[in-house]
């Protein structure tokens, strides 16, 4: 297999392609294979897993929405013995 560099990335366009990996839950290498084979027509990515066609919709969390969410109820999660009697 052969490797690239990309030299220049603009941070919009950076930004864009992180985001996009981490929302998948892929590598940022996966990601931009990709988005190259899809751009290309080539894509086998999108043929084999289908699950990610619907995946914005279906409530997929990516592993920084868990973690913000888990912050923002951990004060659900303390029981005030108080509350009980």
């Amino acid at each position: 297999m052969k490797s690239i560099t990309i030299h220049g990335l603009d941070e919009p366009l950076w930004s864009l392609v992180k985001s996009k990996a981490e929302f998948e839950g892929l590598s940022l290498n996966k990601t931009i294979k990709k988005l190259l084979e899809k751009a290309l027509g080539i894509s086998h990515y999108e043929e084999s897993n289908r699950k990610n066609e619907f995946q914005e919709f279906s409530g997929c969390w990516s592993k920084k929405d868990l973690e913000e969410f888990n912050d923002t109820i951990i004060e659900t999660e303390q029981i005030d013995t108080g509350d009980w009697k």
